[in-house]
């Protein structure tokens, strides 16, 4: 038996068997003769090499994986996302010196042979037999194509690139048969281009337009002499030639193609020796591969998008099949972001939080009617170093946010309300809203059974002022907890529930939400998004439509574009018109009057509500144009930080509320979405002013005013109208505040009725 040399390689007499078995086998293959499955050359084992003849017939070119462009929605990059970066390129848009310089260094008889060169193999026999190892290879260009496309098959998977890789007869056989294959059914050129695109370059640049990209920043039909003979030479060892870590070799390397190039003729000597005195002149363009890369802070919107593409089965019936063609990529996805709306509400962010800050800011914009996601952004940044996060808090957990999403506060109460108009309840209802009670005890639920207060639980109003009783109206716009509590007793949590799943709103971790009276209170945890879209239902007079991120998808196959299917918004009557036009009117008057007056947009009509949570940890405004609808959160992301005594963005904060730390962002971003957008008009009704209740405001008899103002302070307040029901229309004084120096209640209480109808309720 031969001896093995000391080093535990094959001696010169096994390398020359088995490169003669090789020939041999290559004479074999061009002759059509089927090999068995252990031949003569002893070189076949358990059944590794098939008949030749049994080999499948055709070899299905793969779809070469490419980077994938994520755009917004006027075809701006917001990113670009691959396994592997490369962009497939035709011939003619390849310089004809990479062509004549690949072609010179790795198989320069490519055109005077077919798939196999057997003086190449001799070639190879005899210097390897020589050199006492492996010193030179016999592949030709189409035999290198064939083993890519099997690289290329395995993907990721290391078991299968193993298999793809592995130095066996077996698989060399089929790399054979499928190699004339392919010089049959494509010819040359079409050989040449595919190599050149599917080939690995260093420096994760797969293919030459890549590869051109990643080290001249410029594109593969525009490369010179020297730049394509460095290219050329890397693809024998992309690490050991790696201009960017190794100049010296990759210098040397190159001057071996250039005299490769010139002893075939494809130059002169004196172009090989000019070309070889020049530098390498590198212009080096880092890998950009990720949402991590994102422009304008998009990143979290980027992988929402990437999240609902491996999500939605209309990509693929499983998360492999969906995972495979992202990896594959070649695509173009258009998306619903707005450059406008998205640089409004990161600049918005950005002026009101630190990135540094103990607490995070989220905000997400959705466009009512069609559920179009405009914006989404965050204070802490997309990345992995200090300050910045991984996890997106505009969305729930399944698309990269946080597990529960965040408690809601008295956003959740408009909510509620929907369900009681919807139900037959007036927006004139009216509860005794005490300060402080428990928990209205038994509540009716979906099931049947009833929710009994056991443990004596308790609710309580923001101040001890607040005491009722109390109306819709200003019980929402001063966000009343025990008016709530109330309703929700009165009505059951059944139409409640029933309301949020036409609005779907669920919790961030995607389950329903629970049978409890504190969800009047906004307890459970929901996503900006959620929330935002929810809104918007209100904005479209009571249509939800499911929120969507992407207009449009194409995919590279070949050289034309193939459409794919994408999800649509579905949109669905959640309300009626006139419910949702009373919850407009009411939240409206948050803004005009009540807790949400800060973020009141100055130059159209808004609405929207506060909300704050137990111990401050969550600060929430959501509110809306007709055509926009917007949700943000401040908060910390592990629920860990009481917002009192606290320096957000620069400003100290004795205690934060809704309207004074969500709702100045809420506002900056939606002024600047909106700018030069139409201004449209919500569709009000009229909510009779409550009359009874409410110290300084006249009463059905016109005496208004008369616990604090006095004579003066209800003189007009008490007039024929000022006081009574007709007092309160949203026609009176513009400014419930005057800066005359007449006695407080002189305006508010005039013929028309105040702003807010409480004639000297300033008195």
């Amino acid at each position: 038996m031969p001896k093995k040399r000391s080093g535990g390689g094959l001696s010169t007499t096994q390398q020359a068997a088995k490169f003669l078995g090789v020939s041999v086998l290559a004479g074999a293959v061009m002759a059509g003769i089927a090999l068995p499955a252990a031949g003569a050359l002893g070189l076949a084992a358990k059944g590794s090499v098939q008949g030749f003849d049994e080999i499948p017939a055709n070899l299905k070119s793969p779809q070469l994986s490419q980077r994938t462009r994520i755009l917004d929605s006027e075809g701006n990059q917001i990113a670009q996302v691959y396994s592997r970066d490369r962009t497939v390129v035709e011939l003619k848009d390849i310089s004809p010196y990479m062509q004549k310089a690949i072609v010179a260094i790795e198989d320069s008889r490519y055109y005077q042979h077919g798939a196999i060169d057997l003086k190449g193999v001799l070639r190879a026999l005899n210097k390897n037999a020589q050199s006492g190892g492996v010193a030179q290879g016999a592949s030709t260009l189409t035999q290198q194509l064939v083993k890519n496309y099997f690289i290329e098959e395995a993907g990721d998977d290391p078991t299968k690139v193993a298999e793809a890789t592995q130095q066996t007869l077996g698989r060399k056989v089929k790399e054979l048969k499928y190699a004339i294959q392919l010089e049959e059914k494509l010819g040359k050129k079409k050989i040449l281009e595919n190599y050149l695109n599917i080939t690995f370059f260093g420096e994760q640049a797969y293919g030459i337009e890549a590869a051109s990209q990643r080290y001249f920043s410029q594109h593969a039909k525009d490369l010179n002499l020297q730049q394509s003979a460095l290219l050329a030479g890397i693809v024998q060892s992309p690490s050991r030639y790696d201009p960017v870590n190794d100049e010296a070799e990759a210098t040397k390397r190159r001057n071996v193609v250039l005299e490769r190039m010139a002893q075939l003729g494809d130059i002169s000597q004196a172009e090989a020796d000019k070309a070889k005195e020049a530098p390498l002149g590198l212009h080096v363009t880092q890998p950009k591969n990720g949402c991590i890369t994102a422009a304008k802070g998009s990143g979290f919107f980027c992988k929402y998008v990437e999240n609902v593409f491996l999500t939605d089965p209309t990509f693929g019936k499983t998360r492999e099949a969906r995972a495979k063609l992202w990896n594959q990529g070649g695509l173009t996805i258009r998306t619903t972001l707005d450059p406008q709306a998205q640089d409004s509400v990161q600049t918005s962010i950005k002026d009101h939080v630190y990135k540094s800050d103990s607490v995070a800011a989220a905000a997400t914009l959705v466009e009512p009617g069609t559920g179009k996601i405009l914006a989404m952004g965050q204070s802490k940044p997309y990345g992995y170093n200090k300050n910045e996060t991984e996890y997106n808090f505009s969305v729930d957990r399944d698309y990269g946010g946080s597990n529960y999403g965040f408690p809601t506060g008295s956003t959740f109460k408009p909510f509620v309300a929907a369900a009681a108009i919807e139900g037959g309840k007036p927006a004139t209802q009216e509860y005794s809203s005490p300060y402080k009670m428990n928990y209205p005890s038994p509540v009716q639920q979906c099931n049947g059974k009833q929710w009994v207060n056991t443990d004596g639980e308790q609710v309580q109003n923001e101040n001890e002022s607040e005491v009722g009783p109390y109306q819709m109206k200003k019980a929402m716009a001063k966000s009343i907890n025990t008016y709530f509590v109330q309703l929700i007793s009165d009505i059951g949590l059944c139409p409640v529930v029933k309301m949020t799943d036409a609005l779907h709103v669920h919790q961030g971790d995607g389950s329903k939400l629970p049978e409890t009276p504190s969800i009047a209170l906004g307890a459970i945890g929901l996503s900006p998004l959620t929330m935002a879209s929810a809104y918007a239902t209100f904005a479209d007079r009571g249509m939800y439509c499911t929120p969507v991120a992407i207009e449009s998808i194409t995919q590279k196959v070949g050289n034309e574009q193939k459409s794919i299917p994408v999800p649509k918004s579905t949109c669905s009557r959640a309300m009626s018109e006139k419910t949702a036009d009373t919850i407009n009117t009411l939240l409206r008057g948050v803004i005009d009057s009540g807790t949400g007056q800060q973020a009141g947009l100055d130059d159209r009509e808004s609405a929207g509500k506060t909300g704050t949570t137990d111990s401050r940890k969550n600060a929430w405004f959501v509110g809306y144009t007709p055509n926009l609808a917007g949700a943000v959160w401040v908060g910390s992301a592990k629920q860990n930080v009481e917002m009192t005594n606290i320096t957000i963005g620069g400003v100290y904060h004795s205690e934060v509320f809704g309207a004074d730390t969500p709702g100045p962002i809420w506002k900056d971003a939606m002024t600047g979405a909106l700018q030069g957008k139409a201004d449209e008009s919500f569709n009000l009704v009229d909510i009779p002013d409550e009359n009874n209740h409410d110290k300084g405001h006249g009463n059905d008899n016109g005496n208004g005013g008369n616990d604090n103002g006095g004579l003066i302070g209800g003189l007009i307040g008490g007039n024929d109208t000022g006081g009574n029901n007709t007092g309160g229309t949203t026609n009176g004084g513009a400014n419930p505040n005057p800066t005359f120096s007449l006695p407080a209640g002189f305006i508010q209480g005039n013929a028309n009725g105040g702003r807010n109808g409480n004639g000297g309720n300033r008195g």
